[in-house]
């Protein structure tokens, strides 16, 4: 027997492309094309160098309160991390200890499965309808009479749901009486609805962890707050789910968020109308996004985020990402099974995205 005999092996999460050009335009990974705040910067840059030798607060109070006083809920009911990626590998390690199979859709954010794997939980992903949209019957948890299909119980007795909403990469966006629905039917196990993009577009699901004990939501700054470099991440729930993800944080690693994280997060969400100013350039830029490509041949489901999932329709995706690729603007594209002809396309200013136009307004003449 070898050490390598009891290795743990997992395929791991493959992140976005991060390439750093002088002249570039970067559409791949949904940051924000705007800057943060301006607090954030004088927060920063005003940060006393002595304090840098010190511990940060564990509890992360001074986040912790404000996004309490920003959402309108108590100091116990929000968790924050290290990017809400951290925030859902903790809501993973914490939750999802059944032996029946968490669920998650089959076309949903990679690192679900990556996730499951590593913390060794059973998942089953089911599919996403032939428009890309979840159907919530597909996660009822409290099914116990044989359905149309005759198969008896068949999504019955789950470990817990996850889904993203707004979902990525679609940019698809559930209506909020369907998210409860699917709560509703799941009251023995975690619900974690995932709103990385709930910004750009769709009600949050918020307002209902006050009727339902078993939902937690999770957002980030990543996306609409700009600040993908800080990495933080925030979920509000129950006191109970909060005080068991911060046990399980505490006997992982007490400090995860940094000085100038915690200082930079309390600024940005300080400065509402400066939030709401940003959110509603990304919207207009991409509605604008939404005209020009479909004048170009695109199609894509009706985007509710910070990006647009765009299918061409005669020249294949792949070929077109690595035609952007060579003239350095970068978009993102999948090679998995269904979404192969799509290409996720983040917005960018007006500025890059008009590039993005030119550049494939002169491709697609030769095609």
């Amino acid at each position: 027997m070898s050490w390598e005999d009891n290795v743990r092996r997992v395929v791991p999460y493959v992140p976005g492309e991060q390439p750093d050009k002088a002249h570039m335009v970067k559409l791949n990974t949904n940051e924000n094309p705007y800057p943060p705040a301006p607090g954030v910067a004088r927060a920063i840059s005003s940060m006393p160098e002595e304090t840098l030798r010190l511990y940060p607060d564990p509890t992360a109070g001074s986040l912790v309160n404000a996004l309490a006083e920003r959402y309108g809920v108590s100091p116990d009911q929000v968790f924050v991390g290290v990017g809400s990626d951290d925030v859902l590998a903790m809501a993973f390690l914490t939750f999802f200890n059944s032996d029946k199979p968490i669920l998650f859709p089959d076309i949903s954010y990679s690192f679900y499965s990556v996730w499951a794997d590593l913390y060794r939980i059973p998942y089953r992903r089911p599919a996403l309808d032939e428009d890309f949209r979840i159907r919530p019957e597909d996660y009822f948890g409290d099914v116990s009479e044989c359905g149309e299909t005759g198969k008896c119980g068949e999504t019955a007795g789950n470990g817990g749901v996850i889904f993203p909403n707004p979902n990525a990469p679609t940019s698809l966006y559930m209506p909020l009486d369907q998210v409860e629905e699917i709560i509703r039917h799941n009251p023995d196990v975690v619900v974690i609805v995932d709103e990385a993009y709930i910004d750009f577009g769709g009600e949050s699901a918020l307002p209902l962890v006050a009727k339902y004990d078993n939902l937690l939501v999770v957002q980030t700054f990543s996306k609409s707050r700009s600040l993908a470099g800080m990495r933080i991440g925030f979920a509000i729930g129950n006191p109970k789910l909060i005080k068991a993800m911060s046990d399980v944080k505490y006997s992982f690693n007490s400090y995860t968020m940094n000085r100038t994280a915690l200082a930079a997060g309390v600024e940005a969400v300080k400065d509402d109308a400066y939030f709401q100013e940003m959110v509603g350039r990304v919207i207009a830029t991409r509605e604008k996004a939404k005209k020009r490509l479909t004048e170009l041949g695109f199609t894509f489901p009706e985007p509710s985020a910070n990006f647009i999932f765009a299918k061409h329709a005669r020249v294949p995706a792949k070929e077109l990402f690595t035609a952007l690729r060579a003239a350095d603007i970068y978009v993102r594209y999948f090679d998995a099974p269904r979404i192969s002809d799509y290409l996720r396309i983040t917005i960018g200013t007006d500025e890059q995205m008009e590039e993005l136009y030119q550049f494939l307004e002169e491709y697609l003449k030769g095609r």
